[in-house]
Parts: structure tokens; sequence; C-alpha cells
């Protein structure tokens, strides 16, 4: 196959495809890795790193500069011992895509390419992706599973799963894109997003990919533990709250802060974490909505209040109500 260098040509029944590239919360990534891992599947194909992926900088080992490797994008396969004997339409084998950096997005269009035809040629028919949901929850908190599919017949065949529907947005980057381009070639597909804190979206988050691990698993009923990344979860917890406890009790000779003070700490992260460009569009399209039925006011105050940012936008809140008055008299 031209452009992806195949070590092994599996027999595959009904197969689903996965893709994941690191991204916030690193949640798509550590999803399928521990995919791949729990599974035991096997590597039989890779995209040529050097066509989509060129050297920035030099690393350093013990004191010696050398040549970085290339990022590596490699495919995966499991059988589904379910496929075995008599084929049914609701049981798959997988095939897992993981790249362990995102490519140029100027030439990523050629580079879902790839990834395409080899789907095409495995007879896939539906695509899977996985993402990070940013939200202003707190990181002891259970992950939520967000979905969003490329039809409506997806949507309608999920709502037996009580995920939350993701019905307006944009999923960034590579974990985002690809499902865009599968579906313009003709794939059904759907992403599985797992809630993260905003203010935690550059650390790693076992529990969110936990999460959408445990809910893929649902909808292919197959059966995993993810109790290994819940542990990694607690983990990450037990070291954010020793930081806030740090920041509570105040290093020797310093002034210690209160829990109000914790809370300002972790609106102050939230805001200075950029808010996604969906959500910005979202909040735009609330404003004109409510300017023109001041009846939408009060689910636009819950979006502003839901990613902390209503004090950015509280002088054009009030004036929408200004406005209003002033119509009336």
């Amino acid at each position: 196959m031209e452009g992806i260098k195949i070590t092994k040509k599996p027999r595959l029944r009904n197969p689903y495809l996965i893709v994941a590239w690191p991204g916030m919360g690193e949640v798509a990534f550590k999803a399928a890795t521990f995919l791949v891992e729990k599974l035991k599947a096997e590597e039989f194909a890779a995209i040529p790193s050097e066509e989509f992926f060129y050297f920035t900088g030099s690393v350093i080992t013990k004191g010696i500069i050398g040549i970085p490797e290339l990022p590596q994008g490699k495919f995966y396969f499991w059988k589904n011992p379910a496929t075995k004997g008599v084929p049914r339409a609701d049981v798959h084998d997988l095939i897992i895509f993981i790249s362990n950096a995102q490519p140029d997005l100027a030439r990523a269009e050629e580079y879902s390419k790839r990834i395409v035809e080899l789907a095409k040629d495995f007879k896939v028919k539906t695509v899977v992706g996985f993402a990070s949901m940013p939200q202003a929850i707190d990181h002891t908190q259970d992950a939520a599973v967000w979905f969003t599919a490329t039809s409506q017949a997806v949507i309608d065949n999920f709502k037996k799963f009580n995920f939350h529907l993701l019905t307006d947005g944009q999923i960034s980057g590579m974990n985002g894109l690809f499902l865009g381009v599968a579906k313009a070639h003709g794939f059904e597909g759907f992403c599985l997003l797992g809630e993260i804190p905003l203010y935690t979206i550059q650390i790693e988050n076992p529990r969110a990919s936990a999460a959408v691990l445990e809910a893929f698993a649902k909808i292919l009923n197959i059966q995993f533990g993810v109790s290994d990344l819940l542990e990694q979860a607690h983990t990450m917890e037990a070291e954010i709250n020793k930081l806030l406890e740090y920041l509570k009790v105040g290093p020797q000779g310093s002034q210690p802060i209160t829990e109000e003070d914790i809370e300002k700490i972790k609106k102050s992260l939230t805001q200075l974490t950029k808010l996604p460009v969906s959500i910005k569009d979202r909040i735009e399209k609330l404003f004109q909505e409510a300017k023109a039925n001041l009846g939408r006011a009060n689910e636009l105050k819950v979006e502003l209040d839901r990613w902390n940012v209503y004090k950015e936008y509280e002088d054009r809140f009030l004036d929408l109500f200004r406005k209003a008055k002033g119509k009336g008299n």
C-alpha cells in the first residue's frame, strides 16, 4: 500500500478503526495506548515519519547532544474472540492507530488520507476518536463522558447509553479533524470525550481516559479493566492535592492561604487557560439570541458561569437588560 509500511496483513472481521494523537490532558493518546497494552494488540503497519515530521531541535543525554527520533505513527490490530465462528454485525475486531505527535496541520489532509486508504483496504465502516472535554469541574470529580457523531443515526443508536451529547462546538487538532475527513470519505464515526478540569488541561488525566474507555467497552460490548488507569488517577490527584495543601499552609515564614484562596487559584488557572474557540463562538451566538429574545439570557448566564467567565462578559450581559428596559419605555 503506497505511503504505508505494512509488516503483516491480518484477516479482520468487521473492524472498527480507533485513532488517537496527543492532546489536552493526553486523554486520547493515553486511552488508545492503554487499550493496545490491555488487549495485547499487535503492530502491523506504520506511516513513514520523515514525510510528515521534521527535526526542530536536538536532545541532550548525559551532556551529549544528539538528534532526536522522529514521531511514530503505528497501526495495531486486535481480533475479538467473539468474531470467531458465525459472523455477527454487532461484533467487531479493532484497528488502532496511534501517533505520539500531531503532524503539521498544513499536511494533515494528506496524512489523514494515508490512514483512510488503509481503513478502506480493511473494509472499515466505523471510525472512533477519543478527546478531552474541558469543563469547570474539580480534579476530584468523576469524569462524565460526552459524544458527538457523524450522523443522526449514530446519535439515535447512542440514546441507550447515558452519555452527554455535544450538540455544538469544535474538537481541535487531529483528534477532531480526522473524523471530519473520515466522514467526507464515507465512513460513519463517533468521538467520545472525557471531562477534564479547565485548570489542569496541561496535566495528564488518566481518570478521563478511563471514562472514555469504559464508555467504549459498553458500546462494543467487550470487557477489560481500567483499574490501572484509576490508580494512576489517584496518584495524580494526590499530587495536585499536595500542591494545594502546600499553598494553603505556605512555605516557612509566609502567610497561609484559606480555602477561599484555593478556589480563587483554581478560578484564576481556569481563566488563564485559553477558552476553546468553539465555546467563544457559542457564547457569541447566545448573546445574539438573548439580544433578540431576552428569555435566552438565563441560558447565556449558565454558560458564562460554567466557564467562569461571567466577569469578563458582565458589562455586555447587563447591557442586554438595560437596552430591553429602554425599549419598554
